[in-house]
């Protein structure tokens, strides 16, 4: 199916507004024309061609505002550490994976100490042992911290001097960033295009049509940017907005064709790696509070440049000394071009997870967009999570307050931060609902609204349609096999999906925890077909 003709889906279930009982969608030149039930479709559109639905869910597609499009996909297709539960089992894997593919670097992702039964990490000297002569980066869970081997260390020589060096342990900050730039200069073209192209195919599998790529020169470089934003002009693809993270780097974003000079611009690090920026110290390690890499007055200048240039600007943020270093670096930044001025360009905040009602309620003001990652929480949220170890219950209690966000007007983005957390959506928009601590949840059309029209949003469409399924709107959708949501009642076999009689959109299936989640069968962008295991079109 292209988008050069009508195509009509009828017997279905239609999430949209502007009929809450539609089951018939009809798109024409890549855009919704019509939305109701299915006897005046037929009608209005005799000669399209017709996708019996069976019964299908229909709803606006994915957008992830946080990807790691190279990283994801050599993690699809290479060495997973995700499973891995002691070092015993990581150094084993190594030395398996080496002996497959002597001499080529090695790059794998996932391990978490925390999930560990014994926390214990390999040395070097074990690490060195399991992969001889093989340069190894092995990057933790949240790619802020990594276990390398001395071959890799030999080809980054001045990481020894950076800060963040250990002779035997995990690398951090300067030192990290130092040997992940030689591990990626490794890479070959042919390896670097295979994984972004496994990364794009997988996201459309999930019903993800576009994705916001966090690139920077401390995260994969400028080869690496420019050529996963080449690889998605190619037709059949999600969408890549690509954002450069570089303090005061507006011409070299501009030339390499980023979208905004923001994502991954790291104002601190990330907790599971000690490096989140802290105003009072880990409560695991109370020797320090982490580290801050940015401070007000160059946020505050960076801020005031992209505002200036018409650009939108961003940083990651974690920790609370850092949040409230942005914060401060806003309203320096509004001292000098106004506020106005700087809520016109929706400049953007990656992660945000320590953040007050307070501060919420002026970064709504600053009109700042909150790309956020819900199965954070997930993964480690929780009164026995990593969260609670690193910080203590109560203020780990405070972490992603998406509800409080959103209450004071911030608007919501979702995202996976892959290949830190995984590229599911409906399992994201799960962990919003169910969020660990209740007075942070969000309805399911709340949350189903942050992962897909706010993606859109968040990257400056603000159009009032694109990214949901009325009249003139991007066909932008995907198809869901929801068959499986079923409840055994005393007389009957019952369709599970929630309820929300104030939405006047039909009802989201409902994502109840363990419970199994809709499956793809279908994803379209802009009428195009970009994933498809859909056979009942007739």
């Amino acid at each position: 199916m292209t988008n050069d003709s009508t195509t009509l889906l009828l017997g279905g279930r239609i999430y949209t507004p502007s009929s809450p009982d539609a089951t018939a969608l009809a798109v024409s030149g890549g855009t919704v024309v019509w939305v109701g039930q299915d006897a005046p479709a037929r009608a209005l559109h005799p000669d399209a061609m017709v996708v019996d639905l069976d019964g299908a869910f229909v709803a606006p597609a994915f957008v992830d505002a946080h990807v790691h499009a190279t990283a994801t996909g050599l993690h699809l297709t290479g060495l997973d550490l995700t499973r891995v539960r002691g070092a015993g089992e990581l150094l084993a894997a190594v030395r398996t994976t080496v002996a497959t593919a002597p001499g080529r670097v090695l790059l794998a992702h996932g391990w978490d100490e925390s999930a560990w039964t014994d926390p214990r990490l390999p040395s070097r000297a074990e690490l060195d042992a399991a992969a001889g002569p093989t340069p190894v980066y092995l990057s933790r869970v949240d790619v802020h911290s990594a276990l390398v081997s001395t071959a890799l260390i030999d080809l980054a020589p001045e990481a020894r001097v950076g800060e963040g060096f250990s002779a035997d342990g995990p690398l951090t900050r300067d030192a990290h960033h130092k040997v992940r730039a030689a591990a990626r200069a490794a890479i070959t073209p042919q390896q670097r295009t295979a994984a972004q192209r496994a990364f794009l195919a997988e996201a459309a599998a999930r019903g993800i049509v576009g994705v916001h790529e966090c690139g920077g020169p401390d995260i994969a470089g400028q080869d690496d940017f420019t050529g996963l934003l080449t690889l998605a002009a190619e037709p059949g693809l999600p969408e890549v907005v690509g954002y450069w993270g570089e303090l005061g780097g507006l011409d070299t974003a501009r030339t390499l064709g980023a979208h905004g000079v923001a994502g991954d611009l790291f104002v601190d690090g990330a907790l599971g790696s000690h490096t989140a920026a802290l105003s009072s110290p880990y409560a695991d390690e109370p020797g320090t509070s982490g580290a801050l890499y940015a401070d007000a007055a160059g946020i505050g200048e960076h801020l005031a440049a992209c505002t200036e240039a018409g650009l939108q600007a961003g940083f990651h943020v974690i920790g609370d000394a850092a949040v409230a270093e942005v914060v401060e670096g806003f309203r320096l930044a509004e001292k000098e071009v106004g506020q106005r001025a700087l809520a016109a360009r929706h400049h953007r905040l990656e992660h945000l997870e320590m953040v007050t009602a307070d501060q919420a309620r002026a970064l709504a003001g600053w009109g700042v967009v909150a790309s956020a990652q819900p199965l954070f929480d997930d993964a480690w949220g929780g009164d026995a999570g990593m969260y609670a170890e690193r910080l203590g219950t109560d203020r780990a209690a405070g972490l992603n307050p998406f509800a409080a966000l959103a209450a004071e007007g911030v608007v919501l983005a979702f995202g996976s931060d892959s290949p830190v957390t995984a590229l599911d959506p409906w399992a994201a928009v799960r962990a919003a609902v169910h969020h660990h601590t209740p007075a942070a949840r969000l309805s399911a059309r709340a949350a189903f609204t942050a992962h897909t029209r706010a993606g859109h949003r968040a990257a400056g469409v603000n159009d009032g349609v694109t990214g949901s399924l009325v009249p003139g709107a991007p066909a932008h959708y995907a198809i869901w096999d929801a068959t499986d949501l079923v409840v055994a009642t005393a007389d009957s076999r019952v369709q599970r999906w929630s309820t929300d009689p104030r939405s006047g959109v039909p009802p989201l299936p409902r994502l109840d925890p363990g419970a199994p989640l809709p499956k793809c069968l279908r994803t379209v962008r802009g009428g195009t077909v970009i994933y498809d295991q859909f056979t009942s079109a007739s």
